[in-house]
């Protein structure tokens, strides 16, 4: 028997090594949870393949759009971002956190935003976040939801990247605008943006054709924003509907300009 103590004392080291590396080699899309106001929600990570703890790493918080609402955790990765990871990983140098909107509830709303903002923050702690790059994008009402944010936490994002949004709410879906519409002191809620985003760098995209959010909307904040001397680009696609954010996120400038800005 006690020849057989050292091979079992090398098995359980052999098993303990490798646990440990498969929990260090943990990439891809990821599901986690978090607990925040009384209520657990779903959302996914991406995790570059090439992962290290030993650097900080770029950090992208994403908002889905209306049609990806739920509570599976699952289906905010189909549309934008998890798409364009899923079709050129490799360019993804960074982490990708993407919550999950809750049906019938919006990215403007105070309980939505603290569940993405909680996913975030402990993202940031996991995988070894860069807090001086941390940039937020968000496609249709994700893209309300990003203007939200950035006016209510000027400063904390180092660049934002807006898909088809706007301030004020479609036609048919005026629920959705941002907070500062509600405000009555407020009588110019897109040069108010502008002037909370101050010099945070912007890259706005949206089609002139879009059916949904009408172009408008972005034209109007690319007016505010220029006024106010802000760092912002502009992408307007021609005959392209509402889904923008495919030639947005392909766009083969947009990572590069992406992880050049810092706090």
């Amino acid at each position: 028997m006690k020849s057989s103590l050292p091979l079992l004392g090398a098995f359980c080291c052999f098993a303990l090594l490798a646990s440990a590396h498969a929990r260090k080699s943990e990439t891809g899309f990821l599901n986690r949870t978090v607990n925040t106001g009384g209520s657990t929600y779903r959302y996914q990570v991406f995790v570059p393949a090439n992962w290290d703890k030993h650097k900080k790493w770029p950090v992208l918080l994403f908002l889905h759009g209306a049609g990806e609402r739920g509570e599976d955790g699952l289906l905010q990765t189909e549309v934008g971002i998890g798409h364009a990871i899923r079709t050129g990983a490799a360019q993804f140098q960074f982490i990708v956190v993407m919550p999950q909107c809750w049906t019938n509830k919006l990215w403007t709303d105070s309980g939505m935003q603290g569940q993405a903002l909680t996913a975030l923050e402990q993202s940031i702690k996991e995988f070894h976040g860069d807090r001086d790059r941390v940039y937020l994008s968000g496609l249709s009402m994700g893209g309300y939801g990003t203007w939200d944010l950035a006016a209510k936490y000027p400063g904390k994002f180092a660049a934002l990247a807006v898909i088809c949004g706007g301030i004020h709410g479609p036609q048919r879906f005026q629920e959705l605008h941002v907070s500062l519409v509600d405000v009555p002191k407020v009588t110019d809620p897109y040069a108010e943006v502008a002037r909370r985003i101050g010099k945070t760098p912007v890259w706005i995209f949206h089609g002139d054709a879009d059916p949904a959010v009408p172009v408008e909307e972005s034209r109007k904040m690319v007016e505010a924003l220029r006024a106010a001397n802000a760092n912002m680009k502009y992408s307007e696609y021609p005959g392209v509907g509402h889904n923008s954010w495919d030639k947005a996120y392909a766009a083969p400038e947009f990572i590069p300009w992406l992880l050049q800005q810092h706090k």
